[in-house]
C-alpha cells in the first residue's frame, strides 16, 4: 500500500487499485454509526472476532489508518465452510472515488482484499458521495461456543 497526500483528500494504491479517499467524511461517519447488528450466529461470530481485533494485520493497519472500527462493518456474508470456520465476505464504506481498477485479483497469504462500487446501502444508510467500498474476503475462525449456525 502507498499513500500520497492531495489536499484533504488521501491517494492511496490498494492492492493494485488507485483510490482517493476523503479520510475526514470517512472518519466522521463512522464515528455516529453502529456495529453491524445481525443477530445470526455467524454475524455474531463475526461481531466477537471483530471487537477482539482478530483479523488479519493488513485488515487492521487499513481500519487504523482509516479510524474505521473493525466491528461498524457495512456488509457481512459468509460464503462457505472452512475447517475450523468460514470463509467471510466483509466491507466497510469508504468516502471518495476508485481512479483506477486493478486488472486481477490479488490474494494475498491472508484472504482478499479490493475495492468496488456497492449502490445497496446495507449497514451505510446515508454515507456521503462519492463512495466506494473496501471489500475483504478471509477465512476467520468460529469462535462462539455453540455450534455453526
Amino acid at each position: 500500500m502507498s499513500v500520497e497526500w492531495r489536499e484533504n483528500v488521501l491517494k492511496y494504491n490498494l492492492w493494485g487499485y488507485e483510490v482517493e479517499i476523503d479520510e475526514k467524511a470517512t472518519t466522521a461517519w463512522y464515528t455516529t454509526s453502529n456495529a453491524w447488528d445481525c443477530e445470526c450466529g455467524d454475524c455474531r461470530n463475526f461481531l466477537a472476532l471483530a471487537q477482539k481485533r482478530a483479523f488479519p494485520l493488513p485488515v487492521l493497519q487499513i481500519l487504523d489508518m482509516l479510524n474505521i472500527p473493525p466491528e461498524k462493518a457495512t456488509y457481512v456474508c459468509t460464503l462457505y465452510p472452512v475447517d475450523d470456520g468460514h470463509c467471510y465476505q466483509f466491507s466497510y464504506r469508504i468516502a471518495g472515488n476508485i481512479l483506477a481498477n486493478c486488472t486481477s485479483s490479488i490474494e494475498q497469504d491472508w484472504g482478499m482484499g479490493l475495492c468496488c462500487y456497492e449502490s445497496y446501502p446495507y449497514g451505510a444508510p446515508g454515507f456521503p458521495e462519492p463512495h466506494f467500498d473496501l471489500e475483504f474476503d478471509i477465512n476467520l475462525p468460529w469462535v462462539l461456543d455453540d455450534t455453526f449456525k
